[in-house]
């Protein structure tokens, strides 16, 4: 009987939690979802700045600054927020919060006990916490560190033994890596993945693919078990280039013009080269 094609198979991210006591949250919506989080008296919940979409009358609201947050200068001067929002409920009902994604993406509930504590997330993936968890941003803006390795690409680590909420595009799955097994991704594919994971990055074309292509599938990244990856079919930056494409590049049906322009202009510059060399011969 043939082996199985893959080994561990791909599965849907269904969150599961053993611990017997977490706070009540629920997601709502099918795309750019709302996750809404039940507060009793003295908890709080902690998310990026804009992101909240509604919450009840007894929720106090508050914009700090966390230590955590490695080279503040820097994520300042590249239009990266330094701060976070604190959610707190004084009391003494209970009352709830609802954190909105900030684009088309679904909200990923992460129980960081899982994962032996730590794992490594996207830029920007991290949107809300609650209990007891960490989140490390590094920007590193030198172009030699681009796909240097997993710093250049997953920029985001969670620490802790609380429970995180991180966003991703599209449609998430899960892959259980063996020991050994090896699986090559789409850089920007990767939402997040246990440290455990070897994880190394490069270019996949020539210099000519990078000038002349449109910038899908040139990094890719060669992930070496074992750990637990997720990945995403719709990363945000694919989405706004597809959109971006689509509103600036001309089409024939709708803009004909254009090609008769492009046209015309060849033809010119064939005429003064012509030209050009039999005056240069008399």
């Amino acid at each position: 009987m043939a082996a199985p094609f893959f080994n561990t198979p791909f599965q849907p991210y269904v969150y599961q939690s053993p611990q017997a006591a977490v706070i009540p949250f629920q997601i709502l919506g099918g795309e750019a979802q709302i996750v809404q989080i039940m507060l009793k008296p003295q908890e709080k919940v902690i998310a990026k700045p804009g992101s909240m979409c509604y919450m009840s009358g007894s929720i106090q609201m508050d914009n700090v600054y966390l230590n955590e947050n490695d080279g503040g200068i820097w994520q300042w001067l590249f239009g990266k927020s330094v701060t976070s929002v604190i959610f707190y409920n004084p009391g003494p009902n209970d009352g709830f919060v609802g954190i909105a994604a900030p684009s088309l993406a679904r909200i990923l509930p992460i129980d960081l006990a899982m994962f032996g504590g730590e794992i490594l997330c996207q830029p920007d993936a991290f949107l809300c916490s609650v209990s007891e968890v960490t989140v490390t941003n590094s920007l590193d803006p030198r172009p030699r560190n681009i796909v240097s390795g997993v710093e250049g690409i997953l920029k985001q680590k969670l620490t802790g033994q609380g429970l995180a909420f991180i966003v991703a595009g599209g449609s998430v799955v899960q892959k259980n890596l063996d020991v050994g097994e090896v699986l090559v991704v789409d850089a920007s594919c990767i939402v997040a993945m246990t440290s455990t994971i070897n994880f190394q990055a490069k270019n996949t074309g020539p210099l000519r693919r990078v000038v002349l292509g449109q910038g899908d599938n040139l990094v890719t990244a060669t992930l070496t078990g074992p750990g637990i990856v997720f990945l995403q079919s719709l990363p945000f930056h694919r989405l706004s280039q597809r959109i971006a494409r689509a509103v600036t590049s001309p089409n024939m049906r709708e803009n004909p013009k254009f090609f008769i322009q492009i046209a015309i202009f060849f033809v010119l510059a064939y005429v003064m080269i012509v030209s050009s060399l039999i005056l240069t011969d008399v």
